[in-house]
């Protein structure tokens, strides 16, 4: 049968069942939750039960295959999104093949579900560890997730000297001294980053990752998107895209 022909037999199918694939959103906040190491938010995500996610796409008739095809594509980009986040690659890439074999050698669904849980779990772990391998002081370990679990609000360095107990003007010297920068640069910096990896992945418009993220505008947002990048976040995503298309 030609492509095009079942391409549009089986999306008639889907349809008709109301068989649709889940949208795009969740699923980044999930790969960046598990690159940022916030082992918390990917314990509640993985809360639902692996193989009863609604939203997966038949890879196989067979309800084991398929469910192994899935914990195999995840596999695949939890990897390559924390290389993204600075594990090496060799070490992800290991890992990945490691759970992949295991989940070859399940026999049940049951089994699967749970190894998808101890893969990402295994994987956030390591991210978070790495993580905090950057910075020194427990302080600033503190600061650092802060911040990562906060970028959707506005973030002060009194919250911040509230949560580790330390005198603002020391706080800030400090995590200076630790970070390189201070701690509104390394919030915009995270912010940016997080703002990146948005455009390049997701399908939020410019004027929502503005608000996701708490600029106050997105003439604002545009603005430090540029000076820090180069590029206009539209410039940007559109280059990203450019990029995706050559490597299909």
């Amino acid at each position: 049968m030609d492509i095009n022909r079942e391409l549009s037999l089986r999306e008639y199918i889907m349809r008709e069942n109301e068989d649709f694939h889940a949208p795009y959103g969740p699923e980044f906040d999930f790969y960046i939750a598990v690159r940022e190491g916030d082992t918390e938010k990917v314990k509640q995500l993985c809360s639902v039960d692996f193989a009863e996610k609604i939203g997966f796409g038949r890879l196989s008739d067979n309800k084991l295959q398929n469910i192994k095809y899935h914990f195999v594509v995840t596999a695949a980009l939890v990897a390559r999104y924390c290389i993204e986040g600075g594990m090496p690659h060799e070490k992800a890439y290991s890992l990945s093949d490691l759970y992949i074999r295991r989940a070859d050698r399940c026999y049940g669904i049951p089994q699967i579900s749970a190894l998808h849980t101890e893969m990402v779990m295994e994987y956030t772990a390591r991210m978070n560890a790495i993580r905090k391998e950057r910075i020194f002081s427990k302080p600033i370990v503190a600061c650092v997730e802060y911040i990562y679990n906060n970028l959707h609000k506005r973030i002060y360095i009194a919250e911040l000297a509230k949560l580790t107990h330390l005198d603002r003007c020391y706080l800030s010297r400090l995590f200076k001294k630790e970070t390189g920068m201070p701690v509104t640069e390394y919030v915009l910096s995270r912010k940016i980053e997080a703002a990146q990896n948005m455009l390049k992945y997701s399908e939020y418009s410019l004027s929502e990752i503005a608000f996701i993220l708490c600029f106050p505008n997105q003439s604002y947002f545009t603005s430090v998107f540029k000076k820090r990048v180069g590029y206009t976040p539209k410039k940007y995503r559109d280059s990203c895209s450019r990029k995706i298309d050559i490597r299909r």
